[in-house]
Formats: C-alpha cells, structure tokens, sequence
C-alpha cells in the first residue's frame, strides 16, 4: 500500500510502498478515507534527532477517518464497513484520567511507549492503518469523513480549550482567537454557537481575516505589535475574559496575555515555543494561563454531535496522496486556508 512517511531527521516527507498492516489481537484495520494535515507533523519533522521521541520512519497523520476492513480477534461493537473517526490521544486505558476518557493527558503513555498515530504509530495519510483498540473509534453517523476528518483534532482542541472557559464567557464578555486557520476557524464557529460572547480574531493576512468573517468572528484585527492595543480599545479597556492562542509562538503568546482583563482565561494552545510571562503586574489581576492539549473521547463524540446539528463546518482544501508532500509545503508556506486534508483513494 502507499503511504506518506517522514524517513529521516531533516528531510522532507515521501510516498513510498509498504506492506498493508493486518490486525492483531484487540486491533482494527482501517481503509482511510481522509486524513488531516497539521502544524504538529511539521514541528515533528523540525525536531533535532535528540529530541524525537521514536523511531524513523514514521507514517504521517494524526487525524483519520476510515472505513472498517478488517477486526482483530476479540474485537466486537463494530462491523466490517462501519464509518468512523479515529480519536487520536492514545493512552494506556485503566489509569485514573484514561478511565475517565481523558486519554489526552494518560499518566502512564509515556512509561509505557505508547504515542498517538502520526505522532509516534503510525499514521492515517496512508492507503490503510492499525488502531490499537476499537474504544479509540468513533461511529461517524452520517458525516462526511473528509469534513468530518479535522475535527479529530482541529476540532477536538479548540472544543476542550473553550470548554473551561464557558463559565466566563458570559452576555456582553469577549473572546479572541489568536489564529484563524485550522483549529481557529473551527474555535469560531464554537465560540459562536456555544457562548453569547462577542469574538475578536487576530491573523497575519487579510485573506486568513475573511476566513475569520466568513464563519463568524464579529471583529478582526491585523496580529502585530498594535494588535493588543486594538483589542483594548474594541473592549473599552477592558480585554477580553478569554483568548485562545492557536500559533503559540513568542508574540502571540505576548499578545494573548496583553488582551486578557481581570480574571480572564488565556488558553496558548498552539505549539510555536512560545510562553506567556505570568506574575504580578505581567498580567491583569488574576489571570489564569492554560496550557491545554487535544481532548477527551466524551469531547471528540459532542464535537461530532456539534457537526452534525451544523453547528460547525470546516474549510478543507483537499489534496490526493501523491500529493501530500505538497500539502506540507502549502502548509508550511501559509497557502492552506482551513485544514488540508488527504484523500487515499481518490
């Protein structure tokens, strides 16, 4: 079968020929249908030798969806053609945050060696992958898989972020989303639907800033030095009750603290290197700054229902296999508006 697999430290992904995966024991094969291409495979694939956590090669893809082809012994609550989405934080599944469906933050998956698909296993940007457990499968219902695809993650992440901070976005409160593209369209759309918030988005480009329009944000502002300021003055001084930071690199990560008023939520869940400063003074008073990651399985089944009820819609730009190293390079370079998303057969 094809697939697209990062082979050695520096270089870029490749299209090669492997052997097609069978199930084992407690295991289930996909046909993929769709996978998502995200910011996290290109800071993998930046990473210095010392650093990676696992072996090369790697077949890319943390977001899947498929259809079942094949169950492992054992494995019962799916039948073969079922249409799912892979949830892709794997954990160990009886410690006590894996036993609530909080697989994302397992106390156990690095002692033991387990890492996600794309992220450590391999991937969905292939013809067919392995998942190691049918609990990590979600039953599609009807949804476009290459729709349905990003919100494995780029829905999934944004959801949890917001989550916490429902209580604060009350009537007459603010939120900014730092970040328009592929999780921060969709944070949008969920601020939207979810809370009576007013949503200020901030982006480098004019044309990531319709994007931002065109599924919601009722203001938007050019992310700069001044961007800060903007907000101030859109709020009447007093910032925003939460920001959410999708880039987290050094600026944004700056520019989301100064947005925050008293009290607020600053969530930095983009994985850029950068950190918010926190301290008295550095901030408002009693800002709370979040470093949140992925979500839980309960979580990715409600964004699923979200979608479904059409809450939610995301903007894909879709690629063939062949071409998927071509989506990292659109990626990489800022062309993709939305999330890329790789079709394996077709």
């Amino acid at each position: 079968m094809k697939a697209v697999q990062y082979r050695s430290v520096g270089a870029a992904p490749e299209v090669v020929t492997v052997p097609r995966p069978e199930p084992g024991p407690g295991q289930v094969l996909l046909k993929v249908t769709a996978a998502g291409v995200c910011h996290s495979d290109i800071a993998v694939m930046s990473m210095p030798a010392e650093a990676l956590a696992f072996p090369l090669p790697l077949t890319l893809g943390h977001e899947g969806a498929g259809t079942v082809a094949a169950l492992g012994e054992g494995v019962t609550g799916f039948e073969v053609g079922d249409s799912v989405a892979v949830y892709g934080p794997w954990g160990c599944g009886s410690c006590l945050l894996c036993a609530q469906g909080k697989e994302n933050y397992c106390t156990r998956a690095a002692e033991l060696g387990i890492r996600p698909p794309g992220l450590g296993a391999p991937g969905a940007i292939a013809e067919y992958m392995i998942v190691d457990d049918p609990r990590h499968l979600v039953p599609l219902g009807g949804l476009d898989p290459v729709t349905a695809v990003p919100l494995t993650d780029a829905g999934l992440t944004p959801y949890h972020a917001i989550k916490t901070s429902l209580p604060k976005l009350t009537p007459g409160s603010t939120a900014v989303v730092i970040g328009t593209g592929g999780l921060g369209h969709v944070a949008i759309q969920l601020l939207r639907a979810l809370t009576p918030a007013r949503v200020i988005a901030l982006d480098v480009t004019e044309e990531k800033l319709r994007l931002a329009r065109a599924v919601g944000a009722h203001e938007t502002v050019l992310s700069d030095e001044h961007a800060a300021g903007r907000v101030r003055e859109l709020t009447g001084g007093l910032g925003a009750r939460a920001v959410f930071d999708f880039v987290g690199a050094p600026p944004t990560a700056a520019t989301a603290a100064a947005c925050a008023g008293v009290e607020a939520d600053v969530s930095i869940v983009g994985i850029g290197g950068g950190a918010a400063s926190v301290g008295f003074g550095a901030t408002a008073y009693d800002v709370a700054v979040r470093s949140p990651y992925w979500g839980s399985r309960a979580e990715l089944a409600e964004v699923l229902d979200l979608a479904r009820a059409g809450a939610i819609d995301v903007h894909v730009e879709t690629y063939a296999l062949d071409d998927a190293p071509k989506a990292y390079e659109d990626l990489h370079a800022g062309r993709v508006n939305g999330r890329a998303v790789i079709l394996p057969h077709g």
